[in-house]
């Protein structure tokens, strides 16, 4: 059997299985042991512990566990809440301060936990009902919280980055830098977006008003005093602290990036305790099931998609394929924008981790040929795959904010995002035509790269 029908039936299974609707591990895991079994020699059956443990045997994997303890100790607190609040009240005179405050409470949260779905939920909970009790739209409020929570995956520290620059085999640390910029592209997107949006709505209830209609939410407005505001510090500068010094530790050289999240863990901890005084059993052990029921999926999709390439790799598929998209001879930005439309419409299907680990194989080595920083390719491919948590059909965070706020439906929620996905074309397009977005504070910080 010739290798471009091994690999075009090795495609074929693995679609067939997953739409089957088994698990993605199992679906991965499965179709790895089928192609092992019938062409692959037979004692290579003997060997899968061993290939999937040696792939595993990362210590920047490690950093993964360690990391969803730290989002999972701020999540199941109330600090997405108070922090949101607290951005309110000294926001609130901003013009569309509600919207841009969501925006802000998203990126801080996702920067403290890590998680997606975490940031929506924790921000969302408190964020989508005090938007709608101020007149806001339904879509708009819940579009600007699923937005938000994709930043989990680009801002530091990020699940997905670690296992791309596990997967493509370059610095956690210049990586992690080389979110921080388009993060804040976003943010600044997204927050000019909210403005826009609320001055619209805001001018439309007062034409409402002066036709003689009900006066909207949106003309009263609460007005926060210095003491109010104050009072709301004292809960969200220890999570602050945290992020900062996280991030010097990890930057700053005092700490490889596994410590970095032990640290974090720890002190992630140490703070839902002594805040928000979540530290007997009964409430620390809703935290450490949590992690441990994450870790355990995630690592075991992990090692499955690692045993998927390696499979992939034996059979030379991924490397035949890489051979046919260099030969196709296409030119630098054609090969980069037929790549990202491949993994916009992966994105459709599979979640960001799993897009990684069977794509990087085939991907990585014709993006290299061509002369593309692989650090600055993660970081847009990273944003290209925010996009999928937000729109149809899988869209995980359109269904995490359904599960907070049942009573939007769903068309509304799905209206509310498209603006954010066609911001997030723009960040992409911005970052193509500005590179240094990406790589200019690692090359700052850390050097230019040679690689």
């Amino acid at each position: 059997m010739t290798t471009l029908t091994l690999g075009a039936l090795y495609g074929a299974v693995t679609l067939l299985v997953m739409f089957s609707g088994m698990p993605i591990a199992f679906a991965l895991g499965s179709v790895a042991l089928g192609f092992m079994y019938f062409f692959m020699p037979a004692a290579s059956l003997n060997t899968v512990t061993q290939n999937v443990y040696e792939e595993m045997a990362s210590i920047t994997l490690l950093s993964i566990p360690l990391f969803i303890l730290k989002g999972a100790a701020i999540g199941r607190s109330a600090a997405g809440r108070d922090l949101y609040l607290a951005l309110h009240a000294w926001m609130h005179r901003i013009p569309g301060g509600l919207g841009i405050a969501n925006v802000f409470a998203c990126g801080l949260f996702a920067a403290m936990a890590g998680s997606s779905p975490a940031t929506c939920s924790a921000i969302g909970s408190a964020g989508i009902p005090e938007m709608r009790s101020r007149g806001y739209s339904g879509g708009f409020a819940a579009g600007i919280i699923a937005a938000g929570g994709t930043l989990g995956i680009l801002l530091p520290p990020s699940i997905t980055m670690i296992l791309y620059a596990v997967a493509a085999e370059q610095s956690l640390g210049r990586l992690f830098l080389a979110g921080i910029g388009p993060g804040v592209l976003l943010v600044a997107l997204f927050s000019f977006y909210a403005t826009w949006r609320y001055r619209r709505e805001y001018r439309a209830a007062e034409a409402q008003l002066a036709a003689g209609g009900e006066k909207s939410a949106y003309l009263d407005q609460h007005v926060y005093t210095l003491r109010e505001k104050v009072e709301m510090l004292p809960r969200v500068l220890p999570f602050v602290v945290l992020l900062i010094g996280v991030m010097v530790a990890l930057y700053g050289g005092y700490a490889t990036p596994s410590e970095t999240a032990g640290l974090g863990a720890v002190l992630a901890m140490l703070l839902v305790g002594t805040v928000y005084r979540l530290w007997r059993p009964a409430a620390v052990s809703p935290i450490l099931l949590a992690t441990l029921r994450e870790s355990t999926m995630l690592m075991f999709i992990i090692g499955m998609s690692l045993l998927y390439s390696y499979v992939m790799s034996y059979l030379h598929i991924s490397q035949s394929a890489a051979e046919w998209i260099v030969g196709l001879a296409l030119t630098k930005w054609l090969l980069l924008t037929m790549i990202l439309l491949l993994v916009v419409v992966l994105g459709f299907f599979l979640p960001p981790v799993s897009i990684i680990l069977m794509t990087a194989p085939i991907l990585l080595p014709p993006l290299r040929a061509a002369g593309f920083d692989l650090i600055w390719f993660g970081v847009v491919m990273t944003i290209v795959m925010e996009m999928g948590l937000i729109h149809p059909p899988v869209g995980l965070n359109i269904f995490v904010i359904k599960n907070i706020a049942p009573d939007i439906p769903l068309k509304d929620v799905i209206w509310g995002v498209l603006p954010f996905v066609g911001l997030m074309m723009l960040a992409i397009l911005l970052c193509c035509l500005f590179p240094a977005i990406v790589t200019g504070l690692p090359d700052a910080v850390m050097g230019i790269s040679t690689r």
